[in-house]
């Protein structure tokens, strides 16, 4: 499993680079499905060119990102020819609530069963956690995110019993194996 929660995506050389060692040396090469759905409002829109160049800073070719709304279907087979997927922020409720229209959530577990790569921005992250029934499962308790520098967790090794875990803008939980209770969080 390689997991990585964030608040606002790759914001510091610390988040971007253990994103890229995920990624390995071949980048040109990889492909990664890009799913804005949660950005339904006019200022959810206007990140969306940030979240798309996270993607591109790393070296990840355009030519090589598909954008996905999750308003068709997709197949396991499909899922399984990208190498990262990126959930977008906006509306959590409204993400989760196609996630599972869709049936991509049992999709999106299988695929980071399989090691493939997740980045949760935002909302994207937010899907993952306890805030909302019917939630993705791998965070228990509730995540906040965008919280102010004194109230966002240590780097190190993350908590998960707390009732909440709560994630500064420039912050990232990270889950590299299967036992999501060793996660940590990095800046």
């Amino acid at each position: 499993m390689r997991v990585m929660l964030t608040s606002c995506g790759l914001e510091t050389e610390g988040i971007k680079n253990k994103f890229t060692g995920w990624l390995g040396n071949e980048v040109s090469g990889i492909k990664a499905l890009f799913i804005p759905t949660a950005a339904n409002s006019p200022d959810a829109v206007r990140v969306l060119p940030k979240c798309l160049n996270d993607l591109l800073k790393c070296g990840i070719s355009s030519d090589n990102i598909t954008v996905y709304d999750l308003h068709k279907p997709m197949s396991a087979e499909e899922l399984c020819k990208y190498d990262v997927v990126y959930l977008c922020g906006g509306s959590p409720e409204y993400l989760l609530g196609r996630i599972n229209e869709a049936g991509f959530g049992s999709l999106l577990k299988s695929f980071t069963e399989q090691n493939g790569i997740v980045i949760g921005v935002s909302a994207g992250s937010i899907v993952f956690a306890g805030n909302m029934p019917d939630n993705l499962g791998l965070v228990k308790c509730t995540l906040d995110v965008h919280c102010g520098k004194d109230d966002c967790e240590d780097c190190g090794a993350a908590n998960m019993s707390k009732d909440r875990i709560r994630l500064g803008n420039e912050q990232a939980l990270i889950f590299e194996c299967e036992n999501a209770e060793n996660a940590y969080i990095i800046d």
